[in-house]
């Protein structure tokens, strides 16, 4: 399989001129910091094993049309474990990742931190974790690979910590590698597959599509603008509402255009991320991602019509801090009757998520765009929404609660119902008319 393969090997899947990076001095210390008898045996084996004198080779190499930094795992070399020469060279790499403005891609193959020089090789993931820091202070996207194992601290700092993770079909992906398992532990939760869909990694690449996909990812978080994301064409009807309930009606039929046909209009390639890194997902309430438009990267983050859960809003605020922190405009599309309001919604933090939202959206420094393209319902809507640069089709409403439940709390009739969404003056015209959104998209 490609993800056993050895570290220059697997380097060869993706690109076709790697060059090494120079490497540090390394330590000569005799057995290692610790003295720890036969390590240098140890290593001299694995050299001999590997033809490689460390467990990582750093170097940079274009992927696609994108010159990047690639660190790649050789597991042979000790388990691909991480010591100090191994920090050494991860700091090395990111230092030159930084100097010459280029994203780093860790090809991550490890069982964790070496044992033969103790919390010396621990708190090298204290160093790592610096670096990335830094890295991501200068702008630069990180786009972590799991191989197979990403186990240990090389997944809670290399993997984890990547802004995209992509994850080869099969591999064993978790913090707690094979041998330090409780007995009774269910090895599914171990995988790349249970990894993605915990929300922890964002998706399964095949070997053999990971060179096309990476190019993709690369291509798309190297390309900054200050130029905000044009307004998307209206696809569905072009006419404004007659009346409050005409506007709610229409944005509620099932045959306007939803979300995934707006983006498949807007942009001729996206790829999406998946998950909140806090255990949950939302794909059916929330799209997040990025895509081409007319040949600049615009981020994405459109809700689908239905109740958006906890994890979609977060979701949504990683997407946007993203695309803030790269500098790429980001485009949310508006449809939703409102937050999830059941049980478990609540116990999934629905309120501290959808505020993470409204702080994330408010914190942007790079321009958002918004169309409102149906339901606009409350405060699960507004969150999604740009302050000062929100529009809207003709086909959609914008409300601080649905009429129904406006006339229920009013204690009015089911018959009043109507009356209270003209009172609400929801209409796209109307919103314009009271300065809640600058304009009605027009048709392509």
């Amino acid at each position: 399989m490609a993800d056993r393969l050895r570290a220059r090997e697997f380097l060869a899947l993706l690109t076709d001129d790697f060059t090494e990076l120079p490497h540090p001095e390394p330590d000569s210390a005799p057995d290692g910091p610790l003295g720890w008898r036969g390590y240098d045996g140890s290593r001299l084996r694995a050299a001999e094993r590997t033809g490689e004198e460390e467990s990582v080779v750093c170097g940079t190499g274009l992927v696609g049309g994108t010159r990047a930094v690639l660190i790649a795992f050789e597991f042979g070399y000790l388990g691909g474990s991480l010591g100090e020469r191994t920090g050494d060279r991860l700091e090395a790499a990111h230092e030159h990742a930084r100097r010459y403005r280029l994203p780093v891609v860790p090809l991550i193959a490890t069982g964790g931190s070496r044992m033969q020089e103790g919390m010396l090789a621990l708190t090298q993931l204290q160093r790592v974790a610096r670096q990335s820091v830094l890295t991501r202070q200068a702008g630069l996207a990180q786009v972590a690979v799991l191989r197979d194992p990403t186990t240990g601290g090389g997944w809670a700092t290399l993997g984890a910590g990547a802004d995209v993770v992509l994850a080869l079909p099969g591999a064993q992906v978790g913090f707690a590698g094979s041998r330090v398992r409780p007995l009774a532990a269910d090895p599914a939760a171990y995988t790349a597959e249970a990894q993605v869909a915990a929300g922890a990694a964002d998706a399964l690449v095949a070997p053999e599509e990971l060179r096309t996909t990476l190019a993709r990812w690369l291509r798309l978080l190297t390309a900054p603008s200050g130029e905000p994301a044009p307004v998307p064409a209206a696809l569905g009807s072009t006419e404004l509402p007659a009346t409050g309930w005409d506007a709610v009606r229409r944005a509620r039929a099932p045959e306007r255009p939803r979300a995934e046909a707006y983006l498949d209009a807007y942009f001729t390639e996206r790829v999406a991320i998946g998950g909140d890194r806090a255990g949950g997902t939302d794909p059916d309430g929330m799209l997040c991602g990025f895509g081409a438009h007319r040949g600049r990267t615009v981020a994405y983050a459109a809700q689908t019509g239905r109740a958006t859960r906890p994890a979609g809003y977060r979701t949504a605020a990683r997407l946007i801090r993203l695309a803030d922190r790269l500098g790429i405009p980001a485009l949310t599309l508006v449809d939703t009757p409102g937050a999830a309001n059941d049980a478990e919604a609540e116990r999934q933090g629905a309120g501290a998520a959808i505020a993470d939202l409204f702080a994330a959206v408010a914190a942007a420094r790079t321009p958002v765009t918004t169309l409102v393209i149906g339901e606009g319902g409350s405060g699960g809507a507004l969150a999604l929404a740009a302050p000062g640069n929100t529009w809207a089709t003709p086909d959609s409403y914008f409300s601080v609660i649905a009429p129904e439940l406006a006339a229920a709390i009013l204690k009015r009739p089911p018959h009043e119902v109507q009356t209270t969404a003209d009172q609400l003056r929801i209409r796209p015209q109307d919103l314009v008319g009271l300065g809640v959104i600058r304009g009605v998209a027009q048709s392509g």
